[in-house]
């Protein structure tokens, strides 16, 4: 390929990082709209990251074995076919106000976001020099970040409305009033998403269109892999680490607008920006923990982090006014390497079962589908402030994960989430 071609190549891969980083992070304001607009429970409302998430699950070996056979590029087409189809599925979701609907849209944006991930690290690490692939894969995930950035910032202005009726107030309207309230909040996600879709369609063309290399399989010399995995314990326990830590990094963010709003008043709009800069100090803390990893071992920082994390949790479960909110953007600060670290001292020294590891850490990232209906369900019983227990509880697995990693000096950073 010629230097002009490659670097289009580097874009259009680069773009898909952004993108699939955009749609996972408008959860956080889905979950507030459609427990408005479809009269939900908190658990109910979890469902929405449940839907998402499940499919890393299901897909992502499917992924892979669908690229091993026909390629990278037909893998990252039908990807953005799928992310397409699943937000054009937004509209007759909306106008029907049906939320399994929504569900399966949202499964199948999932979907689509697993083919695309699955193929976006390998590919970005061969266009261009094999020195600096590294700096490539970490150049691309900054936009990654800034996608994380912006998705509240872009959903809370046009989809959230901002208006928040009591159960009360919903109960004195008229029965015509209220479904014209209800059907006006789920239409608004309809025009951003048929946006989106049309964009993501646009790549999709323009990608198939490009020329790209395509990924050889470089398998090595044969290894013999003596033994099962699963007798590989630290790796066993990384995956149950990765699983709880996943499930604490969406827990945060899920519930960040409901407990602005009951905890220290915020109103939802106000409350999707706040949510953008705790995003934001996520994306920073990525580059500053990078750094300080020069001077502190990646498991003794995993484990201070995880430290500070409990303790902010318990800030934001005990005080009030805007002391927790704060509490939750330092939160975010602060499990930032979290995913990159885990994942790297897990698949540490596995030689020939790297590729299977490696596997089993990122099917972890279905804790995203499990706790935040445990919170969901704990905030239904409680209250949604007491719900912030469940995270806590989950970064206690990921301190005690990087204790029994403490003799381990060094590992690189090479996968994000």
């Amino acid at each position: 390929m010629s230097d002009r071609k490659t670097r289009l190549a580097v874009i259009l891969i680069t773009t898909l990082f952004f993108l699939w980083g955009f749609a996972l992070n408008l959860n956080p304001i889905l979950i507030p709209h459609l427990k408005k607009a479809c009269q939900l429970s908190d658990l109910q409302s979890a469902l929405i990251d449940s839907a998402s998430y499940i499919a890393y699950f299901l897909i992502a070996l499917p992924a892979g074995l669908l690229m091993k056979r026909f390629g990278y590029k037909a893998g990252i087409t039908l990807g953005l076919i799928l992310f397409a189809f699943g937000t054009f599925l937004f509209y007759p979701a909306a106008e029907l106000r049906m939320f399994s609907f929504f569900l399966v849209a949202l499964f199948i944006i999932a979907s689509g976001l697993t083919l695309l991930e699955t193929a976006a690290n390998p590919y970005i690490t061969v266009l261009g020099d094999p020195e600096t692939a590294t700096q490539r894969l970490n150049f691309a995930q900054s936009f990654n970040g800034l996608a994380a950035f912006l998705a509240p910032l872009m959903g809370g202005t046009f989809i959230l409305s901002g208006i928040n009726l009591s159960e009360q107030q919903q109960q004195a309207m008229s029965s015509e009033a209220l479904n014209a309230y209800l059907a006006k909040e789920a239409a608004s996600v309809e025009v951003p998403f048929l946006v989106i879709g049309i964009v993501v369609l646009l790549v999709a063309i323009v990608l198939w269109r490009t020329p790209l290399p395509d990924i050889a399989d470089d398998e090595g010399p044969a290894e013999q892999v003596e033994g099962s995995i699963l007798g590989e314990k630290n790796l066993v326990l990384g995956v149950i680490a990765q699983f709880f830590y996943v499930g604490a990094q969406v827990c945060i963010s899920s519930f960040f607008i409901r407990f602005s709003d009951r905890v220290a008043g915020i109103d939802e709009k106000d409350a999707a920006l706040y949510l953008s800069v705790s995003l934001l100090a996520f994306m920073v803390g990525r580059f500053f923990g990078t750094y300080l990893m020069r001077y502190v071992s990646p498991p003794r920082l995993l484990a201070i982090y995880g430290v500070i994390n409990v303790n902010l949790l318990l800030v934001a479960v005990l005080t009030n006014g805007m002391v927790p909110v704060y509490a939750l953007i330092g939160v975010e600060f602060f499990m930032s390497i979290m995913f990159p670290t885990i994942f790297a001292l897990s698949i540490r020294g596995l030689g020939a079962k790297t590729k299977i590891g490696s596997s089993l850490v990122i099917m972890a990232i279905v804790g995203g589908a499990v706790f935040p209906v445990i919170m969901g369900r704990v905030s239904d019983m409680t209250t949604i402030q007491t719900a912030y227990i469940v995270p806590a509880l989950c970064f206690l697995v990921v301190v005690y994960f990087a204790i029994k990693n403490s003799a381990v000096r060094n590992v690189t950073l090479a996968a994000s989430h």
